[in-house]
């Protein structure tokens, strides 16, 4: 039984190994480098260089294979043992006509296996019974001590265990052989394992997946009711070799499965055995059909005397007991329904004491059938095709599933612990597939490989050359496998393994112990490997075979066939060393000769793996060779056709493998010798040559061993179908002697011969290492040349001597002789060239070295002889420089000379580094002379740095010394002198001049020349200038115009100097500026396209609309002329007042013109009322760029050009009316503000003369001349001379009886109309005009209307529920006629002339509207153009009315809280002070309640007050001064047309 779940340990960590790029360049070295280290584990791992990533080169969409399915309990070598026991178990009860199910023990189902093993250790059954120790059989399977436990298992082992035990130990039986299949036919009917078809089992026909679960599920026990029902069940009770108990565990079959044991579970007692490739069913009987032709009832069992009652006596007298051998009794004989033999129920052990009821098979037959040998277990082959992508998509499916986490996220350790408790479970039956042994050659490898195609890119032919490349590494050249011309799949030709999480390979040793390399390629989870060492290979196969006898005896090579686990820790504890390892993407694993390893696969991954040999393995393959032999198992290769196959060619092998190769065929060599001797003693003398590398395998096998021969077989004339090997002569056949003869490959002769190839190639390397030793040691006295030491490695090189000490040793002294000579080369040319040398020099002791090593080297060098000369020359050098030295002070020439002949010695001589000294400081001291000499130019601070760091490095001496000490003096006084300027340079408190120039004069003593000083020089040169230019201006005859003022600013400015005059010219440009923003706020609009010179000079392109026009449209972006340059003024002339303002009398005159012009042409353009105007050259553009058509379009009156109402700004009737609604009647039309001025013609605010005077009068006070200013004046000077003439036209005899009836009809319209007086100046009648038409309800409006004084003001209070102010006016158009007057031509001429220059003046005079109001008058009213303006209100009206009514809500609001608040303190306050009067105070808490009194009081006690009659007045006050102007008396009302400038300005 399991023991309790205990958890998997991990064994130890095999050996890693992470080579550098220079030891993996070489594979096969660099495993043979740590071979001492890793075969002591078996495996190891190795991790290439992380640039070394091969791409994946399998075709995914091509890759189609077929995996194997696994039961994981059934790996498990003693987990398969103890389901194969079930198996058997559950076949012996089966054949009895019942179904074993296992019972449950403490919750687990019980170990039967366990329990029967146990018990035969523990001395049987009847000796445990004998002195009560099932309580100890409990404690070895690991239940609790309690709870009769013990009772229990030996109810079951009763029960189940020991029927079968005595069956299989042949109690019951009487001369029947109980064990009949064991013979030594046994081995000759096993089938050996084929190289081929390794792990390859056909799937059954009949089984399944989970063919042990039924069994495993428990069924509840059989009552005491189900036996009496069942006689199977009550047989087995009562008589059975069982306990007499409830609860047997044993349940009968229905009648359908006796049936079925009818027909296909009888036997003769001639049992043939039919084999089947069934993994469920081990084995299956074949009977005769007449055997078959029993009709039993199936609850009846045939007696003797019951056939006599149907058959003769002659058939009765056959039936006789096999046990007593006698016939009597017939009623108590029972006949075997599988072999008809006959049994007394009373000679049965145990004893019947009934015939059973249905199918009855004798001891002998169970037997029989329970002793059947099983067959070879084996991997079957799932049905289903996968690709990878299909099967990667099933794995990591189902590893999700089963850890219910993401297939990324799970744990190593925990799926190791989980493998293994599932492999050692035979409870769980857990399935799954593994894609192995797939063939490369087939499928593709997942490495680039190389092929004639030549279709590779430059990194896949990297790869595909590599020696990791497994389809390279086989073959390469210190490989032995390369010497086989056969592709061996899976040896040399990679195979590949697509597995899933759970799929396993199990212990197993590669084919002829060979190595065998896998990779995981760059996709998929780690592989986990456990390993045994070579050493431990033998103990582990005594631990299995110990373990699981059972298995071994029928499979006697279960361990080459990959299909049987053990738990690591279960060998471990029985002392076998295992070691273990994760494999990721990316890694090789490695296992050496004979080393047992197995594992499992973590998850979907994809792995590539093949064999290779190398010299070290050949003794390993021969001693397999001999192991395969013992085993009788079939070899991959001949192993003595691989080494006769190097031998041929010694030549090519490497050195290492030609001696290993010579070791191999020594041995061989004396075997064969010794077998054909023992072949001559039997007698045996014919011989024939044979050729057996061209036969196939199987035609040159031994037939008793199964080894592949090549040297020689012995054959049979006679027996042709079969040969041996000479180890096995006597198992050929029985023939004569004289009729067998020897095959054989070579000759005894020419097996030497090659021998001695191969020894001379393996003990070349050993006559060189005498020739190279007696070379570098010189050991008979004379030097080799340089020639013959590199002919000694070039022979190295070519024979391929492995790399050796002595090998090294040669190649050191021929590096260091050449260097040796390369040094003196560059020595003698540096002496012959004229230039200095720049690679280093050698010093005069190296010289001496280099003499020396060239004297002790082992070659002889020409060479030395240049080297003395050379020294000879450096020792006389050295004596004249000494003595120059000596008489210092020397001449700087003698110095020089010497240095010179120094220099092309080409050795570094110390008293040339003496003389170097000297002649630097000479040098040095010259220039510091030459820089600081008065006469020469001044040097910068830079040159005396550089002249104190050069000074740094010459030696030190007294003159140098001082010089240098004054050098640093005069640099830091320089210094400082420029930091000091520097600092008034970036001062931000400049200094004044005096100041700058007391730093400058004595910053000029200095013989330094100072950039910062010269810098502060150069400033206060450039202010002096600037000083100069403003006494100039401000001493001119004329005030500086502002831009030179600007100028000087900015100049001054940036001069580091502090400037008193700067100061007032600031002052004077920032007032000058105020007045020109003050000016701009005064005329500009916001926004506004145009400059405030552009808008005081005149507009001299008037007469040019596409000029102005595209001005206002590319506004933005500035490019357009200014006005200035259309008076044709130049930037200097601008500093003329004359010239300004002759150029502005000019443009007045070009202005005039160019607007008639433009009038003339504005006027004869189509109208956009009409309904016929199309668009057209002639056509009016609006500000917008489109044609204005339709109600909305407005005529200029200057420019008489047209423009939408929405584009433009527009009057506002309403708000035009109601400041003179108390003074002007509605229906004084001409009065109504409708002049239209389009923005291209009104360019400015156009601000009233009093503002203009009063900006003249700033300007008066500014000493800087503008340009604007003086446009200004001009401006003034034109608005005052046209309001003269105006007023002189206004003055005249008929403008003022003009003036004079307007001022009477605005006084009738003043006074109220009677019903009965008619109306005919204000009234058309009805039928007169159809605009005209109105219903007496909108008279009633607009008397109401013309009756109520405030109707304007506060338009609520007329009628507010049936419109507002706006359609009262345009209720109101209808009754609107004209002309008022008749204006004469003679006196409308003047009047029109007047009114278009002051549209053109950018100023608004109360003579212009008045010449307005009189224009107006003296032509019918534009009703077009007021209901134009009216609808344009409309919009806005509504919205300031909404806003309004909310405004005038909250302030009611606040008004009356304001009011009662104040009405409450009033009356609080009045009541006090009568009681403080009174002389009567409060007491406490009466003023509380005297304030909640007052605040109980109404806000309306405090009067309100009445403001109609101060209107009233102010109104009639207006009227009478209206009436009293004489000299202009229409002047008076139009004193208030300019209230809304007056509000902007």
């Amino acid at each position: 039984m399991e023991t309790a779940s205990d958890d998997f340990l991990p064994p130890p960590e095999c050996p890693v190994f992470e080579p550098s790029w220079a030891e993996f360049s070489d594979p096969l070295g660099y495993i043979a480098k740590i071979r001492p280290i890793a075969e002591k584990s078996g495996i190891c791992k190795i991790r290439p260089p992380a640039d070394w990533q091969p791409p994946f080169a399998v075709k995914v969409e091509n890759f189609r294979f077929t995996p194997r399915i696994q039961r994981l309990n059934e790996l498990e070598a003693q987990t398969r043992v103890k389901l194969n026991y079930l198996d058997h178990i559950a076949k012996f009860w089966e054949i009895q006509g019942s179904t074993l199910k296992i019972p449950n023990v403490e919750r687990r189902m019980l170990d039967l296996y366990s329990l029967s093993k146990i018990v035969m250790e523990e001395g049987g059954y009847e000796a445990i019974c004998k002195d009560r120790r099932w309580v100890r059989v409990a404690q070895r399977l690991n239940y609790p001590p309690g709870k009769n436990i013990g009772s229990l298992l030996r109810s079951h082992y009763e029960r189940i265990i020991y029927p079968y035990e005595m069956f299989q130990s042949g109690a019951n039986l009487v001369q029947c052989n109980t064990h009949p299949f064991d013979s030594e036919e046994k081995d000759k009917e096993y089938k050996p394992h084929s190289i081929p078809l390794r792990q390859s089992v056909q799937p059954s026909k009949f089984s399944s997946y989970s063919r042990r679960a039924k069994r495993l599920q428990p069924d509840p026990e059989p009552t005491e009711e189900d036996i009496e029902k069942n006689p199977e069940l009550k047989k087995l009770q009562i008589y059975g070799a069982g306990p007499k108990m409830m609860g047997l565990g044993l349940v009968a079959k229905d009648k359908t499965l006796q049936k079925q044991d009818k027909k296909g579970l009888t036997c003769t007692p001639n049992v043939v055995v039919k084999e089947e490739s069934s993994g469920d069913e081990k084995v299956a009987l074949t009977l005769p059909e007449e055997d078959l032709s029993h009709s039993l009832e199936p609850h009846t069992k045939m007696t003797l005397r019951l056939r006599k009652n149907h058959n003769s006596a002659q058939f009765i007298d056959l039936y006789v007991c096999r046990m007593c051998s006698r016939g009597d009794e017939d009623d108590k004989l029972l006949l075997c329904d599988g072999c008809s033999d006959s049994y007394h129920i009373f000679c049965l052990l145990p004893p019947l004491p009934e015939i059973p009821k249905g199918i009855w098979r004798c001891p002998k037959c169970i037997m029989a059938e329970c002793k059947l040998p099983p067959e070879a277990f084996g991997f079957e082959q799932a049905t289903q095709e996968y690709t990878l992508q299909s099967f990667g998509e099933m794995a990591d499916s189902f590893k999700a599933d089963y850890f219910n986490m993401p297939v990324h996220m799970v744990p190593t350790d925990l799926v190791e612990k989980e493998f293994w408790r599932l492999v050692n479970s035979i409870e769980e039956d857990v399935t799954v597939e593994y894609g192995a042994d797939i063939h490369s050659r087939e499928f593709g490898s997942g490495f680039p490989v190389s092929s004639s195609k030549g279709n590779l890119s430059p990194e896949e032919e990297e790869y595909a050359t590599s020696g990791w490349n497994l389809n390279v590494m086989p073959v390469l050249e210190q490989s032995v496998l390369c010497h086989i011309n056969a592709d061996i799949s899976g040896m040399k030709v990679p195979w590949l393994y697509v597995g899933m999480v759970f799929s396993a390979f199990c212990w197993h040793i590669e084919d002829h112990w060979s190595y065998s390399i896998n990779y995981l390629h760059c996709r998929g989870e780690p592989k986990t490997w456990y390993g045994v060492p070579s050493l431990a290979a033998e103990h582990l196969e005594e631990v299995m075979k110990r373990l699981t006898p059972e298995l071994f005896d029928s499979q006697p090579d279960l361990l080459h066939q990959l299909v049987t686990l053990m738990n690591p820790n279960t060998l471990m504890s029985h002392g076998v060393p295992v070691v273990r390892t994760n494999q990721c993407a990316g890694e090789f694993v490695i296992t050496f000769p004979r080393a047992y390893h197995s594992g499992f696969n973590q998850g979907y991954n994809f792995a590539e793996a093949v064999n290779f040999c190398t010299a070290d393995w050949l003794p390993a393959g021969r001693q397999c060779i001999e192991h395969y032999r013992r085993l009788r198992r079939y070899c991959v290769f001949s192993h003595e056709e691989l080494i006769c196959k190097m031998a041929a060619f010694p030549e090519k092998l490497d050195l290492n493998l030609a001696v290993a190769v010579h070791k191999e065929m020594f041995i061989m060599v004396q075997e064969e010798r010794r077998l054909r001797k023992a072949l001559l003693e039997k007698g045996i003398t014919e011989a024939e040559r044979e050729a057996f590398e061209l036969l196939p395998d199987d035609e040159r096998q031994c037939i008793k061993c199964k080894t592949t021969c090549f040297l020689s077989a012995l054959a049979c004339y006679d027996c042709p179908d079969g040969l041996v090997c000479l180890s096995h002569i006597n198992d050929l056949c029985m023939c004569s002697s004289s009729r067998q003869y020897l095959r054989y490959r070579y000759t005894l002769d020419e097996l030497p011969a090659m021998l001695h190839k191969l020894k001379v190639r393996a003990e070349s390397f050993d006559t060189w290492s005498n020739k190279v030793r007696v070379a570098l040691e010189v050991g008979d006295g004379r030097k080799r040349s340089l020639e013959e030491l590199r002919a000694l490695e070039s022979e190295a090189l070519e024979r391929r001597f492995p790399d050796s000490e002595l090998l090294q040793r040669l190649r050191n002294c021929l590096t260091k002789a050449e260097a040796c000579v390369s040094q003196v080369l560059v020595l003698v040319s540096g002496q012959a060239s004229s230039h200095r040398m720049e690679t280093p020099q050698l010093t005069v002791a190296e010289l001496r070295v280099l003499l020396e090593q060239m004297s002790r080297l082992p070659c002889a060098l020409h060479q030395i002889g240049d080297v003395k000369n050379v020294l000879e020359q450096v020792e006389a050098y050295q004596a004249e420089a000494q003595e120059a030295l000596a008489s210092l002070p020397s001449s700087p020439g003698l110095l020089r000379s010497l240095l010179e002949r120094g220099e092309h010695l080409g050795v570094e001589v110390p008293e040339a580094h003496h003389l170097q000294q000297q002649v630097e400081q000479a040098c040095w001291l010259d220039a510091v002379k030459q820089a600081l000499s008065p006469s020469s130019e001044r040097g910068s601070l830079g040159i005396m740095e550089g002249l104190l760091v050069s000074g740094s490095k010459v030696s030190s001496s007294p003159s140098v010394d001082k010089a240098r000490a004054e050098l640093q003096e005069l640099l830091t006084i320089a210094e400082h002198w420029e930091e000091k300027a520097r600092f008034c340079l970036k001062a931000r408190h400049k200094h004044p001049p005096a100041i700058l120039e007391a730093i400058i004069q004595e910053a000029a003593n200095i013989p330094v020349y100072l950039p910062n000083i010269q810098a502060l020089k150069e400033a206060l040169t450039k202010a002096q200038a600037w000083i100069a230019d403003v006494d100039e201006i401000q001493n001119g005859d004329h005030y500086p115009c502002l831009d030179d003022l600007e100028g000087l600013v900015a100049v001054g400015r940036d001069l580091p100097v502090r400037l008193e005059e700067l100061r007032q010219l600031e002052l004077q440009v920032l007032t000058a500026h105020s007045w020109r923003e003050k000016a701009s706020k005064t005329f500009l609009k916001r926004n506004s396209c145009y400059t405030l010179l552009e808008v005081l000079c005149p507009s001299v392109d008037a007469g040019s609309g596409s000029t102005k026009r595209s001005r206002w449209l590319k506004k933005d972006l500035g490019l357009y002329r200014s006005d200035t340059e259309l008076l044709g003024l130049s930037a200097q002339d601008l500093r003329d007042p004359g010239s300004l303002i002759t150029a502005f009398k000019t443009g007045e005159q070009k202005e005039k013109e160019g607007i008639l012009q433009l009038r003339r042409t504005n006027s004869n353009k189509p109208s956009p009322m009409a309904t016929s105007a199309t668009a057209s050259s002639a056509t009016s553009i609006c500000v917008c760029g489109q044609v204005p058509a339709g109600m909305g379009a407005l005529q200029c009156d200057l420019c008489q050009d047209w423009f939408h109402g929405q584009c433009v700004s527009v009057p506002r009737l309403l708000s035009s009316l109601r400041p003179y609604s108390t003074s002007s009647p509605l229906l004084a039309w001409w009065e109504w503000d409708t002049k239209f001025l389009c923005p291209l013609c009104m360019r400015s605010r156009r601000p009233r003369l009093e503002t203009i005077l009063a900006l003249l009068v700033a300007l008066q006070r500014l000493s800087v001349r503008l340009p604007e200013g003086e446009a200004l004046q001009c401006l003034t000077e034109r608005a005052i001379s046209w309001q003269g003439r105006a007023r002189q036209a206004l003055a005249s005899e008929d403008v003022t009886a003009l003036l004079a009836r307007l001022a009477e009809l605005r006084q009738q319209l003043q006074v109220e109309p009677r019903p009965e007086e008619p109306a005919a100046y204000t009234l058309a009648p009805a039928s007169s005009d159809p605009h005209r038409e109105g219903s007496s309800k909108d008279m009633s409006k607009v008397q109401g209307l013309l009756e109520n004084g405030n109707s304007v003001t506060v338009p609520e209070k007329i009628m507010p529920e049936e419109g507002s102010d706006l359609e009262l006016l345009s209720a109101l158009l209808p009754q609107l006629t004209g002309p008022m007057l008749k204006l004469p031509e003679a006196t409308r001429a003047p009047l029109e002339e007047l009114m278009m220059e002051g549209d053109l003046l950018e100023v608004t005079l109360d003579e212009n509207h008045s010449i307005w109001q009189l224009l107006q008058a003296g032509q019918p009213p534009d009703l077009e153009r007021i209901h134009t303006l009216l609808e344009l209100e409309k919009p806005e009206h509504q919205r300031n009315r909404t806003r309004n009514q909310a405004t005038e809500r909250r302030r009611r609001r606040r008004r009356k809280m304001d009011q009662g608040r104040k009405g409450e303190n009033l009356i609080r306050d009045e009541l006090l002070k009568r009681a403080r009067r009174s002389g009567i105070k409060p007491e406490e808490g009466q003023e509380e309640e005297f304030k909640e009194e007052v605040g109980q009081e109404t806000v309306f006690m405090t009067p309100s007050t009445d403001y109609s009659p101060i209107l009233e007045r102010n109104q009639n006050t207006l009227q009478k001064k209206a009436g009293s102007s004489v000299t202009f008396p229409s002047l008076a009302p139009l004193l208030h047309l300019s209230h809304l400038q007056e509000q902007e300005l």
